[in-house]
C-alpha cells in the first residue's frame, strides 16, 4: 500500500469516527429543522408578527439528506425533524420518505429512529404516510385541552384540528407523546387533567418549563412554573414511580401506575439536565448549534454547496469540540438567553 493510500484511508477513518465532545458526551442524536415557518404563533415560542425566510435560504431536501448521511456515518442513531412546524414545508412527504429509507441501513451501523415534533395541525393528512415511512412515534405540542385557552396560547389555533390529528396518528399505529409547556397563570391548573386525558388515550406526557429564547412579548418571570413544584403536587394525585427510562432527550421520567404511561419532565431552569446531552441542532438554513441555550455555532450551508462533504465534516468536528458543558438559561434575566426564537432553532 502506498503512503498516499494509507493517509487517505487514515483520513476517512477519522472522518467517520464518532463525534465526542470535550466532556466525553457522544453525539448520536440530531434535531433538524426543515422550516422556520409555522401556522401557529404560540406565545412562548415566537412573536405574533414574524418575518420568515425565503426559500432560497433554506437547505434543500437533497442537502438535508446529504447531511443526514454524513451524520449517520459518524454514529448518529436518531434524527428528529422539527420546525417551526415541519409538516407545513412543501414536499415534506418526499423528504420523510427518503430519510425513512436510511432506517436500518449500514452507514456506520444505521439510523435507528426517525421521528418528528409537530403542533398536530397537519397530522391528519400525514399520519398514514409517516407510519409507511418507518416513523414509529411523534411528539405533539399541546398545552391545554380548553378550546378558548388553546386559541389564546397559540394566538390562532383550532384545537379540534389538533385532536383530530392525534386521533389519526393513533389509528395509523403511531405512538403519540404529548408535550405540554407548563406556564404559571395560563395552564398550571390543567396539568392534572391533561395527565388523566393522556392516560385514558394511552399517550405519554412530557411537561416542559418555558425556555427564555427570543423576544416574545410576555413576562417570562411571571410565566415561569417550576416543575419540581408541579411534580410534588401531581404525586399527591397520582402514583408516580421514578423510572430509569431515557429517550435520548433531556426528559426525566416517572411511570404513572394508574395508566401504564410515562410522565416526563424537561427542567432547563429548575434542574439543569445538560450532563447527559447527546445532541446537536441544525436549523433550516444550515446553522448548527451545539446547545439550545448558547450562540456557539457553525454555518455549513454555503460550505456544503461550495466545498463539499469533507469540509462539512470538519465543521462538525469544530462544533462538537466547542460544545458548551451546559446552557445559560436564567428565568429572571432582563433579556432572553439568546436572541433567536425557539422556532428558529427547532427546539
Amino acid at each position: 500500500m502506498s503512503k498516499s493510500t494509507s493517509r487517505h484511508l487514515e483520513r476517512n477513518s477519522h472522518d467517520d469516527a464518532p463525534m465526542i465532545d470535550g466532556f466525553g458526551r457522544r453525539i448520536d442524536y440530531v434535531r433538524i429543522s426543515v422550516t422556520d415557518r409555522c401556522d401557529l404563533r404560540c406565545n412562548y415560542c415566537m412573536a405574533e408578527d414574524m418575518t420568515f425566510l425565503p426559500k432560497r435560504d433554506l437547505l434543500s431536501h437533497e442537502e438535508i439528506i446529504q447531511l443526514a448521511d454524513i451524520l449517520i456515518a459518524r454514529g448518529v442513531r436518531k434524527i428528529r425533524l422539527t420546525g417551526g412546524e415541519p409538516l407545513v414545508r412543501r414536499g415534506i412527504d418526499t423528504l420523510i420518505a427518503a430519510l425513512g429509507k436510511r432506517l436500518g441501513k449500514k452507514l456506520g451501523e444505521g439510523l435507528e429512529e426517525l421521528t418528528l415534533t409537530t403542533n398536530g395541525t397537519q397530522l391528519a393528512r400525514f399520519a398514514g404516510h409517516l407510519a409507511d415511512c418507518g416513523v414509529q412515534r411523534v411528539n405533539v405540542s399541546l398545552d391545554t385541552l380548553d378550546a378558548d385557552k388553546y386559541r389564546q396560547i397559540t394566538r390562532r389555533g383550532d384545537i379540534g384540528q389538533v385532536l383530530g390529528g392525534i386521533k389519526a396518528a393513533k389509528a395509523a399505529g403511531l405512538q403519540v407523546k404529548i408535550n405540554m409547556v407548563a406556564m404559571a397563570g395560563e395552564n398550571e391548573h390543567e396539568i392534572g387533567d391533561m395527565l388523566r386525558w393522556c392516560g385514558g388515550e394511552g399517550h405519554d406526557l412530557t411537561l416542559i418549563e418555558a425556555m427564555p429564547l427570543g423576544e416574545v412579548q410576555v413576562d417570562r418571570e411571571a410565566q415561569f412554573l417550576s416543575l419540581e413544584t408541579v411534580r410534588q403536587e401531581l404525586a399527591g394525585q397520582f402514583n408516580l414511580i421514578p423510572s430509569l427510562h431515557r429517550s435520548g432527550g433531556p426528559a426525566r421520567y416517572d411511570d404513572v401506575s394508574e395508566f401504564g404511561t410515562q410522565l416526563g419532565f424537561i427542567t432547563p431552569l429548575s434542574q439543569n439536565f445538560c450532563s447527559g446531552c447527546n445532541r446537536i441542532r441544525i436549523t433550516s438554513t444550515g446553522t448548527v448549534f451545539g446547545c439550545l441555550g448558547h450562540a456557539q455555532n457553525v454555518e455549513l450551508r454555503d460550505v456544503l454547496r461550495n466545498e463539499g462533504a469533507e469540509a462539512v465534516k470538519a465543521l462538525f468536528d469544530r462544533l462538537v469540540a466547542g460544545k458548551p458543558e451546559r446552557h445559560s438559561f436564567d428565568v429572571v434575566a432582563d433579556e432572553p438567553a439568546v436572541e433567536r426564537h425557539m422556532s428558529v432553532t427547532g427546539g
